[in-house]
């Protein structure tokens, strides 16, 4: 895991949250607080505790750059892109018709950007001097001057405090804060710009691909020539996309290749583990269901029993899906899933391997399920959920759920009113 020191308001908090779920290999240490002048204390704080910084913004960044060991990398999300996009937007709102508008925060090249990409023709006025809290009074007294001088029909703003200042003044303004795709794309370079990321890249990944109802598939056709045929058009369908990773293939058998990459390649065309096509592609072209294993290792024998172990994790979910299992042995998966989850193979709280011992319950099926619900922040299930969960039949759901009832690792806290007919579901409770 790569450590990130994240800095900033309190109010930035739920929108890094949620964007840093898209990298499960950061391992968050956040620091808020709606006094910016904590900042600089922060990093210090955080110095020795991280691999990389994060600021929300330009102004925190600078007056703790200082405090910034040479050696640590530290990065700041900019008020560019899609916020300027999101803050014109609701500028629009405000002010029917906008000619003239007064910026301290951006130049006079990116307005003309703006101006290019949505075909306006506003005139800008803008603050020159750098960014400071230190300035506020004078930014602010900029801003009113403008406006009250019949100069500008609204502003832009980098600065909280200047925007609600002008708020009390009656002049319209937005103030540009970031947007989660500028958080990502921060992200994205924090990510590369790491020690411990360029040792990640070379890691090496196998990749196991199994067609699970290759053998239905051949009984469809005529003859032995057209079962080559198929295999040779599979082979070059998976040798395709095995090409955009840079890897070697091989098959290992009739149902299953192995393709070798390395991790930085991997995550790059995956966006991140967000898009591996390969599947749906097979079962498009084909009618073959896919199931993937991707195992990351420091040596050839790991990521290979890894790649193993993830294609289990696939076939447990359901089949045709795409898992990774990691080099700490930690899940994830499945890929393309709007809302993947993240669990360990081992259970290491030691209640939970006391329980889980005395009483035979799947340590797999129980992690799976306390991730997904960390992730949903759900407290209560039904046995049909839980099942979709898991990827079991509701049969299947039933049977863990009456070994999880005699472990005393779930209670059942009430019934559920269908609203069509049919009998009331029990309700079931994780016990912390």
């Amino acid at each position: 895991m790569i450590k990130i020191g994240i800095i900033g308001p309190t109010w930035i908090n739920d929108r890094i949250k949620r964007s840093i779920k898209r990298f499960p290999i950061f391992d968050p240490l956040f620091k808020t607080s709606n006094n910016i002048y904590d900042a600089p204390i922060f990093t210090e704080e955080l110095q020795d505790q991280c691999d990389v910084l994060l600021y929300s913004g330009y102004i925190p960044y600078s007056i703790s750059k200082k405090k910034i060991p040479i050696e640590l990398p530290a990065h700041y999300i900019p008020v560019k892109g899609s916020s300027l996009y999101r803050a014109f937007y609701k500028l629009q709102k405000q002010v029917n018709e906008i000619n003239n508008i007064s910026i301290d925060t951006l130049s006079r090249k990116e307005l003309e950007h703006l101006n290019g990409e949505l075909d306006e023709t506003i005139e800008s006025i803008h603050y020159d001097d750098r960014l400071s809290l230190t300035r506020t009074k004078e930014i602010i007294e900029f801003h009113e001057a403008q406006y009250r001088e019949n100069q500008t029909d609204c502003a832009l703003t980098g600065l909280k405090v200047v925007s609600d200042e002008l708020n009390l003044k009656g002049i319209p303004n937005e103030w540009i804060i970031p947007t989660e795709e500028d958080i990502i794309v921060t992200l994205e370079r924090a990510l590369l710009s790491t020690e411990q990321r360029k040792k990640v890249e070379s890691q090496i990944v196998f990749g196991i691909v199994s067609l699970e109802n290759i053998e239905q598939v051949k009984r469809r056709l005529a003859s032995e020539q057209q079962i080559q045929r198929l295999f040779l058009q599979v082979q070059q369908t998976i040798l395709d996309y095995v090409e955009t990773l840079e890897g070697y293939l091989t098959s290992l058998n009739g149902n299953e290749y192995m393709f070798v990459t390395t991790r930085g390649t991997f995550e790059r065309v995956t966006q991140g583990y967000k898009f591996f096509p390969l599947i749906d592609d097979l079962k498009k072209e084909f009618g073959l269901a896919a199931s993937v294993g991707i195992g990351f290792g420091t040596s050839a024998i790991e990521a290979g029993n890894h790649a193993r172990m993830a294609l289990m994790q696939s076939n447990d979910f359901g089949g045709e899906k795409c898992f990774i299992v990691k080099e700490d042995r930690s899940v994830f998966g499945p890929i393309e899933n709007e809302a993947p989850i993240a669990y360990p193979l081992k259970i290491t709280d030691e209640k939970w391997v006391k329980q889980t011992a005395e009483h035979h319950v799947s340590p797999h099926y129980l992690k799976k399920a306390l991730s997904i619900m960390n992730r949903t922040d759900t407290k209560t299930f039904t046995a049909q959920e839980l099942a979709s969960s898991l990827g079991v039949t509701t049969r299947s759901a039933h049977r863990i759920l009456l070994t999880w009832l005699d472990a005393r690792i779930v209670e059942i806290v009430g019934m559920e009113k269908l609203q069509s007919k049919g009998r009331p579901r029990q309700v079931y409770k994780l016990l912390s």
